[in-house]
């Protein structure tokens, strides 16, 4: 079985270091780059299944490359956990609108990263292995292909990250049901995931404005979460 590839993204090179040591131990294959220019080149050039993405990185910042990277086709599916010194809500809630899937606070321990990265992993590997009885799933012009994970709307498709396309999926699974904001975290973006809850409301912001009118479909329920009713 191939090694799953991480890239780290950390201009402290003695920080970099330690991940680099301790990931190649636990068996995967690792590349490195330390600012975010050459994160970019290495993430185009290598296609990692796992990036760690500093914030805060000399010539683009770690945001500006998590939008990057989500807006190139190559790399907008890449697993993409970022590391920062900040620890206020604003911040985790901006990671989560560049795109990045998991959020860690400096200082932490590297075994916590190493459990963070295997949520990961898990979470990619389910994806792309489960087995899906049914194919598609509509409703109005909205239209999610779950075999080739995309999503359609009036035929047209739209770029959607991750954790939309499955957000989207809880929601048009089961149209009518009131979903709370820990189950919308757990079904998008995996029980793994150590988010706060106001980072769904951004994820469904996301997927109204990309949705445009058929966004109206998505109901916010006040004090509980959200449905998608099958009727506008």
């Amino acid at each position: 079985m191939a090694k799953t590839k991480v890239l780290i993204v950390e201009d402290d090179r003695a920080l970099s270091e330690v991940l680099f040591y301790n990931l190649q131990k636990e068996g995967f294959n690792v590349f490195r780059a330390f600012d975010g220019r050459e994160g970019i080149e290495q993430a185009r050039l290598k296609i990692p299944d796992i990036i760690i993405l500093d914030l805060m990185l000399p010539i683009i910042s770690g945001m500006d490359v998590c939008r990057h990277l989500r807006k190139m086709k190559e790399t907008k599916d890449i697993g993409i956990l970022m590391l920062t010194a900040k620890g206020e809500d604003l911040d985790q809630i901006d990671g989560f609108e560049a795109g990045a899937d998991d959020y860690v606070v400096k200082p932490y321990s590297v075994r916590v990263l190493l459990e963070r990265i295997r949520a990961l992993q898990r979470r990619r590997t389910l994806e792309g292995t489960d087995e899906i009885a049914v194919e598609q799933l509509q409703c109005g012009g909205i239209k999610v292909d779950l075999r080739r994970h995309q999503v359609f709307l009036n035929d047209e498709l739209l770029e959607m990250t991750r954790s939309e396309f499955n957000l989207l999926h809880t929601l048009i699974a089961q149209p009518g049901r009131a979903f709370d904001r820990g189950e919308l975290i757990e079904s998008a973006l995996g029980e793994d995931t150590l988010v706060l809850e106001r980072t769904i409301d951004v994820h469904i912001r996301h997927l109204r404005k990309k949705l445009g009118e058929a966004g109206r479909y998505i109901k916010t329920l006040i004090g509980v979460g959200y449905r998608l009713d099958e009727k506008l």
